[in-house]
């Protein structure tokens, strides 16, 4: 194989591997919260965690979901005075926010109760087992 040929094969697989290599740094690492908590103040510091891991590692090093069901799913209401701010400027950042259907029923919330940062899961405890079969790491507040 001539030398020229050979140099810019090397060259290509070099190119190839710098941006797998790149691509590989670049990608957020997902997580998934599970807010099962009923306390208005711990559901306040779970969500300045969550500020607090996206201010000093990046928005983009880090994806993360909550999943809120049993008393956590009063984290999500956009009445809350504690948490409704903090969820709407984390949705900003990319953080997604899952309400457990069964847990709204059983607290007497409709979707209208929620605002539209928020997604609806038909259950909260296998929403976080699907993600974390996916891929997602387990993140408690």
């Amino acid at each position: 194989m001539p030398v020229l040929l050979r140099t810019a094969l090397l060259l290509a697989l070099l190119a190839l591997y710098g941006a797998s290599a790149h691509a590989a740094d670049t990608q957020a690492v997902p997580f998934v919260m599970q807010m099962t908590v009923g306390d208005s103040d711990a559901q306040r510091r779970a969500f300045l965690q969550i500020a607090k891991v996206l201010e000093d590692i990046g928005p983009h090093k880090v994806k993360v979901e909550v999943v809120a069901y049993e008393g956590g799913i009063a984290s999500l209401l956009a009445d809350n005075s504690d948490t409704a701010t903090l969820l709407a400027a984390l949705a900003r950042e990319g953080v997604r926010f899952k309400a457990c259907r069964i847990s709204m029923r059983s607290h007497g919330h409709t979707d209208a109760d929620f605002p539209l940062e928020v997604e609806f899961v038909s259950a909260g405890a296998p929403e976080m087992i699907r993600l974390q079969m996916q891929g997602y790491r387990y993140w408690r507040p």
